[in-house]
Formats: C-alpha cells, sequence, structure tokens
C-alpha cells in the first residue's frame, strides 16, 4: 500500500460524493451525538468568515432546529466572532451569520487576553515570534469557545476536514482542541459542493482561505503559508495522480504533522512493554 492510499484510507476521503447524502450525513450524526448525551443541549462554533466554518455552522444550525421540533426541547447553536482587533474581512463574517442564521451570536474579542499573554511571557525572559503568537490566538479562541460550552451544557464543534488533516494545518490545542467534527472525511472542494447546494452566498467559499494569524502577513493565503495548491491536495485525497513536487510536500507535511493526529504519547507508544 502507497502512503497515498494509507492516508485515504485513514481520513476516509471518497473520490465522489453524493452532496445530498452528506449533509443529511453530517446533519443526523450532530443530532444523534446530542440525543445520545442527552445531558448536552449546546453546539457552539468559532465563526471567521471563511468557507469551512460557514458550512459547519450551517449544518449545525440546520440540526438544532430539526432537534427542537422533533423533541421540543431547547436546544440551541450559538455562534461566536473572535477576532483579534478588527478584522479585516469583517463585512465576510457577518454574510456568513445572516447565511447561518444561528441561535445566539456572542462576539469576544482576543486582543486583550492574546496581549496580555505575549507580555507576561516577555516578563519571563520569553520573546516569542509572530508565528508563535498566531498560536497564542487560536488557543485563546478554543479556551473562549469553551468557556461558553460550560455555561451552556454545550460541546465545542471543530471545522477540520480532509484537506486540512492530511497537512496539519491547524494550531495544536487551538483550533485542533475540539469534541466533535462533523466535517472529517470531506476535502476541500466537496466542502464548496455542500455550501453551492446550500445556496450559500457564493463569495464565501470561492474567497481565497487564509488562518490570518501572522501579523507580519496579514492574511496570508493558505496555499502560500502550506507551499502547495488545495486542488492538488484534493486531487491526492481522491486518489488521483497530482505532480511529483506537490505529492512531496503534502507527504512530508503529513509526516511532519502526525502528532497532531494522535493522541499525547503514553510510554506504551514507545516501548513493546
Amino acid at each position: 500500500m502507497t502512503l497515498q492510499q494509507e492516508v485515504i484510507k485513514r481520513l476516509r476521503c471518497k473520490p465522489e460524493i453524493n452532496v445530498k447524502e452528506e449533509i443529511r450525513l453530517t446533519i443526523n450524526f450532530l443530532k444523534d451525538y446530542l440525543k445520545k448525551n442527552d445531558f448536552l443541549e449546546t453546539l457552539v462554533l468559532g465563526i471567521s468568515g471563511g468557507q469551512d466554518s460557514t458550512l459547519c455552522g450551517k449544518l449545525c444550525q440546520m440540526a438544532i432546529t430539526e432537534l427542537r421540533e422533533e423533541t421540543g426541547r431547547d436546544y440551541k447553536f450559538i455562534a461566536v466572532r473572535l477576532p483579534y482587533g478588527t478584522q479585516f474581512d469583517e463585512a465576510d463574517c457577518n454574510d456568513a451569520l445572516n447565511f447561518i442564521q444561528p441561535d445566539k451570536v456572542y462576539t469576544v474579542n482576543i486582543k486583550n487576553a492574546v496581549d496580555a499573554s505575549v507580555e507576561s511571557l516577555k516578563a519571563a525572559g520569553i520573546a516569542i515570534s509572530d508565528f508563535a503568537k498566531g498560536n497564542e490566538k487560536a488557543r485563546e479562541r478554543m479556551k473562549v469557545q469553551y468557556s461558553i460550552a460550560t455555561m451552556n451544557k454545550g460541546i465545542v464543534v471543530g471545522t477540520d476536514h480532509a484537506a486540512e488533516a492530511i497537512t496539519g494545518f491547524y494550531t495544536k490545542y487551538g483550533d485542533g482542541g475540539v469534541d466533535i467534527v462533523p466535517l472529517y472525511r470531506l476535502n476541500k472542494r466537496q466542502g464548496k459542493a455542500l455550501l453551492k447546494e446550500l445556496n450559500c452566498p457564493e463569495h464565501l467559499y470561492l474567497k481565497k482561505p487564509t488562518a490570518d494569524l501572522e501579523e507580519d502577513r496579514p492574511a496570508l493565503a493558505d496555499e502560500v503559508a502550506l507551499g502547495v495548491t488545495y486542488d492538488n491536495i484534493d486531487d491526492y485525497l481522491e486518489g488521483r495522480e497530482v505532480p511529483e513536487e506537490a505529492k512531496k510536500i503534502i507527504e512530508t507535511h503529513y509526516i511532519k504533522s502526525e502528532h497532531k493526529r494522535n493522541m499525547p504519547v503514553t510510554i506504551f507508544d514507545f516501548y513493546n512493554i
């Protein structure tokens, strides 16, 4: 088995999907999880204005709406805006919220908390890089979401999907530290297909994806940071041939980010005892 075949098997990405079936499967998954864990009432998700959180948020709200109608219980979906100062694509974030129509929206500006953390580290003699500060932002955003979830009998939803998982393009214990990942198995183009089916405004899923964590390189496109296009990544995940250089980059990202896809290492992982 080639590494490409191993990756596809592990991440469960299909070469083709039935869009309507994948939408229904995702909604049912969220509903069934909440019904099985009947002490939960809320789904919490950070909304950035990008493709992944827009899709995930819409599916969460659809699932919650159906659950309320079916059970009569006060289930709810909370969307959380988490800007650092002023968000450069503020309009897109508002458009995403208008499309999702969440039950509740909170806005928590993380700037003061992140800056305080950076200054505390500096006072201790640790001056962190702009890249490391980006990870501070991602982890602060997740901390806020867990606080909101805790106060609302909820769980935190993540937007991780196959094209993100393969590259490890997320912050460990930041946007990677969640309770449930309903998009796991889909690649980037498949996510776009679901949004198109859901009548999402086109500009929200055709915009260039960016994590926007670095201040020295604001709104840096994911594809620039990764050194490979999402089309190449999606082709790889669908079992297609990709240029050799792109394949090498994708597989290098996959190998280097293996720790992000695993639980913390124990002695039994390291020694055969």
